[in-house]
């Protein structure tokens, strides 16, 4: 009780972040649309020239945040940024149903995808995946990101995975780098490497469906 579990540690030590992304609030609620979109060429910008994805959080997530609210009207809220910063950092957040994991992903998606270099968002069936592609795609399209579908039936993948965000279920990304192993010529390939993925419902897919490679 006194010292505190290992993840209430680790969250105290992510607190401070939230509260720079909280603080940036109101100067982003100033900026008029062209400006909030800028702001992801200022980021791909300040990357190019040695900054860190760590360095840009803060405000990545400020901009992600006033975004959210000017398309979708959904704010994220204190806890939804310790959930982002925790997937960002390549950990499980655990959060029960309804209480917003679909928009904290957008966190750290949205600050993954400024590099150029990808996002696999990885849901656990085709109806999910179209749905947050459409539903959390607005939100990419407005901040001038690309957005791509991989699920069954999908003709062109390779456009898909080049997007800076990628929406698809497990088996088609597991079967997709399954193929790309066994074509001739580097062109046949649909995947462009892996970057940075999030994974939805990650017990189940990892756990429960680790009979699918």
């Amino acid at each position: 009780k006194i010292i505190g579990t290992y993840s209430d540690r680790e969250l105290k030590k992510i607190n401070p972040i939230c509260e720079q992304v909280l603080a940036l609030e109101t100067e982003m609620e100033k900026k008029s649309d062209r400006e909030l979109r800028e702001m992801t060429d200022v980021f791909k910008d300040r990357l190019k020239k040695g900054e860190t994805t760590d360095d840009i959080l803060p405000e990545a997530f400020a901009v992600c945040r006033e975004a959210a609210w000017r398309v979708l009207g959904m704010k994220h809220f204190f806890f939804f940024f310790l959930g982002g910063i925790v997937l960002h950092q390549g950990r499980i957040a655990e959060m029960r149903t309804g209480e917003g994991k679909t928009l904290v992903a957008t966190l750290p998606a949205y600050l993954n995808a400024i590099s150029g270099k990808g996002v696999h968002i990885v849901t656990v069936n085709d109806y999910l995946a179209k749905r947050d592609s459409e539903w959390m795609g607005k939100v990419y399209k407005y901040l001038g990101l690309t957005v791509g579908l991989v699920i069954h039936g999908v003709e062109d993948k390779k456009a898909a995975y080049d997007a800076d965000i990628t929406f698809g279920t497990n088996n088609e990304y597991g079967f997709d780098y399954l193929r790309d192993n066994m074509v001739v010529r580097k062109e046949q390939m649909v995947q462009r490497g892996h970057n940075f993925a999030i994974v939805d419902e990650v017990d189940s897919i990892l756990i429960d469906e680790a009979r699918t490679p």
